[in-house]
């Protein structure tokens, strides 16, 4: 297999390492719903714990979402494993597909071994707050943002 491939997979290995370690340092620090502010009016850390998936979605479906996203993450990535082999040179796509995939197995972590996926990062601004999320989910969302953009480029280079 090529150097560059096993890159990928090196960062997405990562991106789980730096998330466990962050979800460990915050579960040790906070007892569960406390807030520490960061950034007033902005930015706080606290403690929190989804069951469902992203915004709380199917948070209170009964157990069986746990399996269900378990499954759905590591399915999504085998695709990306066999997508990267393909595509291991394609730098933008193969980031966004190594991001997406190091966030989706750091909150399979938690699911297997917790039944709820750790989240520390809350945004807000008066009265309106962002669900809480962590470095998995931002992984994620820039993995994905970054694939919407490669795809735009491909098009204009066309």
């Amino acid at each position: 297999m090529p150097k560059r491939f096993w890159q990928w997979i090196a960062l997405a290995v990562a991106v789980i390492a730096l998330d466990q370690v962050t979800k460990h340092a915050i579960e040790a620090a906070f007892a569960y719903g406390d807030v520490l502010p960061v950034i007033p009016g902005f930015f706080n850390l606290t403690l929190a714990y989804n069951p469902g998936a992203a915004f709380s979605f199917l948070a209170d479906a009964g157990g069986w979402q746990r399996h269900f996203f378990t499954i759905l993450a590591l399915g999504v990535s085998v695709f990306i494993v066999l997508t990267l082999r393909k595509h291991h040179g394609q730098t933008l796509f193969a980031l966004s597909l190594s991001l997406i995939m190091g966030g989706a197995i750091g909150n399979v972590i938690d699911r297997v071994l917790f039944g709820h996926v750790i989240d520390f990062i809350q945004v807000y601004y008066r009265n309106w707050y962002y669900p809480a999320f962590n470095l998995a989910d931002s992984a994620i969302c820039a993995g994905a943002a970054l694939m919407v953009w490669d795809s735009f480029r491909k098009k204009e280079s066309a």
